[in-house]
């Protein structure tokens, strides 16, 4: 009677065990980012009153007897199923679809945690606003000329430098592409300005200094005189100050040439050969380049006096190709500079986070630039972490070693910014186990009750 006593209270102990656990769960039900709890159970060690015996000749086997003394909780585990995502419009809100933790740290502490609500604090730290934790990630170093991320290097604070200036960049390349209208006038020797200007294509593009001071780069192109397949181009850097600047564009160089080229198309409308004022002609398969020069005004003269110059490079595209090239068809000409690389100086407005946590700075002069990237962390055992509270987790001996990288990779889930992961837990499987618990809960009650009940009467016998 004792035992049924004690199993009785070993399961009333651990029911309540598991309501706590339910409890939790339940009021955790909006937390962002948390992962319910599960509890079970296990027997306890079982009191023998009989051994097993094997069979004999003359009888059979005879199976043990035995007690069991109650139960007690076998694990309580962390359900690391995925949240449902919900989208918030908040450009620091991260939700993470799929395995992985996002790293944080407090000083030397890491710590690990499945809630993306992040925030900028007044130095541009990208941290958890509700405990001042600072996420972990890369930053981006410019490397010439490029910004380059170096995932493979320790974590780091991610700094997002809202308000930083982006200096002004001047021009160096100018691509051009598309069509010269083959149909176009051929002009004869001696043409007239109307017939010229009949036959003239011309294109407008903005270009920069280093000072961030916009120009306009024209390039006109206009039939060759006695020719079928030859056009002259002639390029001026702010045309309405065309002494000023004084343009020149050549092969190679801008010594001793004017502002003028020329480009030839084969019998297929394809570029062919180009030739400068100087007589020099690339015709060989490859990128073709002119290299263009300018004064830039206001720019200090070097030590000769001369004034500041500015080289920049007028891509035409590939001999012998029509893709991203000038080409001689047809149809109507639409030869035009499709991109510049020059801008003005910008101030860092606002930024994004993309699928693999890049963090890309979006700038007043309408440039972009990779800040830095974000990291994530999987482990072998995820279940072995340890709580460490504020939605955080720190690892354990039997978590395994955090595995840090970069999003998508090893196993690790996807980034979406502008949501949040809710809580997994499920409202209508909680209040079902709440049931469940608080019957096993009375039911060992009134196992201590019957137990009471028939000691009682043994007591009673010698009256």
């Amino acid at each position: 009677m004792m035992r049924s006593l004690y199993s009785g209270v070993s399961g009333m102990q651990n029911h309540q065990t598991r309501l706590d656990v339910i409890g939790n769960n339940v009021s955790n039900v909006n937390t962002t980012g948390f992962k319910r709890g599960r509890v079970n159970f296990q027997d306890m060690i079982s009191q023998q009153l009989t051994g097993a015996a094997k069979p004999t000749e003359e009888v059979g086997g005879v199976n043990p007897k035995e007690v069991g003394l109650g139960m007690t909780v076998a694990s309580i585990d962390t359900i690391f199923t995925q949240g449902n995502l919900q989208s918030t419009g908040v450009s620091t809100d991260i939700a993470i679809q799929g395995n992985g933790f996002f790293v944080l740290k407090n000083g030397q502490e890491t710590f690990y945690t499945r809630a993306g609500t992040f925030g900028v604090d007044s130095e541009g730290t990208l941290v958890n606003p509700a405990n001042g934790l600072r996420v972990q990630g890369w930053m981006a170093q410019e490397v010439n000329g490029e910004m380059v991320i170096n995932t493979a290097g320790s974590t780091e604070d991610l700094i997002i430098p809202i308000g930083q200036k982006d200096s002004a960049k001047a021009t160096t390349n100018v691509d051009f592409a598309c069509n010269l209208n083959k149909n176009t006038q051929i002009l004869e020797e001696g043409a007239s300005d109307s017939d010229i200007l009949k036959a003239t294509w011309g294109t407008e593009t903005k270009v920069y200094d280093s000072f961030g001071n916009e120009h306009m780069l024209s390039v006109s192109f206009t039939r060759v005189p006695g020719t079928n397949n030859q056009w002259q181009a002639t390029v001026n850097v702010d045309a309405e100050n065309a002494a000023e600047t004084m343009t020149r564009v050549g092969l190679g160089t801008t010594d001793g040439v004017e502002n003028t080229f020329v480009v030839t198309f084969d019998n297929f409308g394809r570029l062919q050969s180009v030739t400068d004022s100087a007589g020099n002609v690339t015709n060989e398969n490859g990128q073709v380049s002119i290299q263009a020069s300018f004064n830039v005004p206001g720019g200090n003269p070097d030590a000769d006096g001369n004034p500041l110059r500015q080289t920049m490079n007028i891509n035409l595209g590939t001999i012998g190709s029509i893709e991203n090239t000038i080409t001689q068809f047809a149809e109507s000409s639409s030869t035009k500079a499709f991109y510049q690389d020059g801008y003005t100086m910008g101030y860092l407005d606002n930024f994004k986070i993309d699928a693999s946590g890049i963090i890309t700075g979006v700038y007043s002069n309408g440039t972009t630039r990779a800040i830095g990237q974000i990291a994530m962390a999987s482990f072998t055992n995820q279940n072995g972490l340890e709580k460490a509270g504020d939605n955080t987790y720190v690892a354990s001996n039997n978590s395994g070693l955090a595995n840090i990288g970069t999003s998508g990779v090893a196993g690790k889930g996807s980034l979406l910014a502008g949501a949040l992961e809710m809580s997994n837990v499920d409202l209508t499987e909680q209040m079902t186990d709440m049931i469940v618990t608080q019957r096993g809960f009375q039911a060992n009650s009134k196992t201590i009750q019957t137990a009471d009940t028939l000691l009682d009467t043994v007591l009673s016998l010698k009256r």
